[in-house]
């Protein structure tokens, strides 16, 4: 991924239009992770909207639940990216219910598989950046 994970922390949230991934560098002062974070994440992102879940299949080793609905309905989904104050984010939308459905699919495996202790259930505001 290009930065260390002992230095960074994942974080995955469900939201009512689709979800949140979100990277932080654990030190505030660690200018290195945070760069390396946005790098990646908003390489990520435009991945994603181009329908390459390629990363996210080499890092657990098998496709992630949710990706073949993804990647089929990838015109009904958008992913933004923003720098946030210690890393970056990805925020996922979409108004098509499969696609929604595959999203939470999706975020709720990288919560189980990443042991980030995130809620699987719905957020109903907007991540703090």
């Amino acid at each position: 991924m290009g930065f260390d994970h002992e230095k960074t922390t994942h974080h995955f949230s469900l939201t009512r239009e689709g979800g949140v991934i979100a990277v932080t560098a654990n030190d505030e002062n660690d200018r290195a992770s945070r760069q390396a974070i946005r790098g990646h994440l908003a390489h990520i992102a435009k991945m994603f909207a181009a329908g390459d879940f390629e990363a996210p299949m080499l890092v657990h080793a098998r496709t992630p639940p949710g990706v073949p609905a993804m990647k089929e309905r990838r015109t009904t989904i958008r992913y933004a990216y923003e720098d946030t104050t210690a890393g970056a984010r990805i925020l996922i939308s979409t108004h098509d219910p499969k696609a929604l459905a595959a999203i939470h699919e999706f975020l709720r495996f990288q919560i189980e598989d990443h042991r980030t202790a995130d809620s699987t259930e719905l957020k109903e505001d907007s991540p703090a950046k």
